[in-house]
């Protein structure tokens, strides 16, 4: 089962502070990004690590224009069976319905959803 954190704030960069300080090198992660990164991203530079898997989405609500292109890349992920998985939210208006999505089957077999981690400016 895969520990997966949703993580919000209004700056990728302050997100990618957050899940960095997180990381555990030694486990499969797996970081789904919405949107582009604020200049340089420290996580990109790690994007050759064999434990890491990142993939960046095209900014917009996650459980509504970005569904599906969300849905793709997180079941492409899950095969992997990554021990841990962030998700980065800029706008956490729909944080409900996206917890919501992930509760469900096939999610809730594969997924162990932990407290949200809100980045404060």
């Amino acid at each position: 089962m895969t520990l997966t954190s949703l993580v919000m704030g209004a700056r990728a960069k302050d997100r990618e502070a957050v899940i960095l300080s997180n990381l555990n090198p030694s486990l499969q992660t797996a970081i789904i990004l919405e949107g582009l990164p604020d200049g340089n991203s420290a996580i990109d530079t790690l994007a050759s690590s064999p434990n890491l898997t990142i993939v960046r989405i095209a900014p917009g609500c996650m459980c509504c224009v970005g569904n599906m292109i969300m849905r793709v890349h997180l079941n492409r992920m899950l095969r992997t069976q990554p021990e841990r998985l962030y998700i980065s939210v800029a706008n956490s208006e729909h944080i409900d319905q996206l917890r919501l999505f992930l509760s469900e089957a096939p999610y809730d077999s594969l997924m162990s959803l932990t407290d949200d981690i809100v980045c404060n400016a």
